[in-house]
């Protein structure tokens, strides 16, 4: 599990075909300091698990699942790739719960620079729209951000925004993101629990019908 608080930015060094999926070499120089073998690190939000490492390096494999689903179907070299480690049980929980389980992908929109902030307009799948509130919790490329403003459900096109402060800017991969970027998405946990327990309750559902059937011959 991870909060969403990036650590570090790091960049691929080489990606190696590995059956249907791929095998990448990350520079990381804090995130292998106390890393062990099958340790978790979450690169730009996705959840991969150290194989081998060096002094400031890693390798991970990359299924293909992973790769239908995120950033990483077209990651090469010299890309940079923001990096966390996974969270330590006593730890401080800086931002939200954080799985590394990536929902899909998304487009930047729009970048507004402000005085002290920018805000971007991130382009979202229809089918995370419903997961997405104002004032909620989301992560872009591992970054745990606020949702500062939705699209209204009847729009065409669904997005988000969020407000960066400097510190995002500078610290993190969305300080460099233009119009046409994609970027990763995880949607609040809680939401997507909350929308799989609602599925069961509709009335076409088979299984909501069997549930209430067995309760009402208890």
């Amino acid at each position: 599990m991870f909060t969403g608080i990036v650590e570090e930015m790091g960049a691929i060094t080489a990606v190696d075909p590995s059956g249907d999926g791929v095998r990448v070499t990350v520079r990381a120089p804090l995130s292998v300091s106390d890393a062990g073998h099958g340790d978790s690190i979450s690169v730009s939000g996705v959840c991969l698990t150290v194989v081998d490492q060096g002094d400031d390096w890693f390798t991970a494999d990359v299924m293909k699942q992973t790769l239908d689903m995120s950033t990483l179907a077209d990651v090469a070299p010299g890309r940079a790739v923001n990096l966390e480690r996974a969270t330590a049980a006593h730890g401080r929980l800086g931002g939200h719960i954080v799985q590394g389980h990536i929902d899909g992908t998304g487009v930047v929109r729009e970048v507004r620079p402000g005085a002290q902030w920018s805000v971007v307009r991130v382009g979202i799948p229809h089918h995370l729209a419903p997961l997405v509130v104002d004032k909620g919790s989301i992560a872009i490329d591992g970054v745990s951000l606020t949702v500062s403003a939705v699209s209204d459900p009847a729009e065409t096109e669904q997005w988000l925004e969020v407000s960066l402060i400097p510190e995002t800017l500078a610290a993190t991969t969305l300080g460099r993101a233009e119009a046409g970027t994609p970027v990763n998405l995880e949607t609040d946990i809680l939401a997507r629990h909350v929308q799989r327990m609602l599925s069961f309750r509709a009335p076409d559902n088979p299984a909501a019908d069997a549930a209430t059937t067995e309760r009402g011959s208890e």
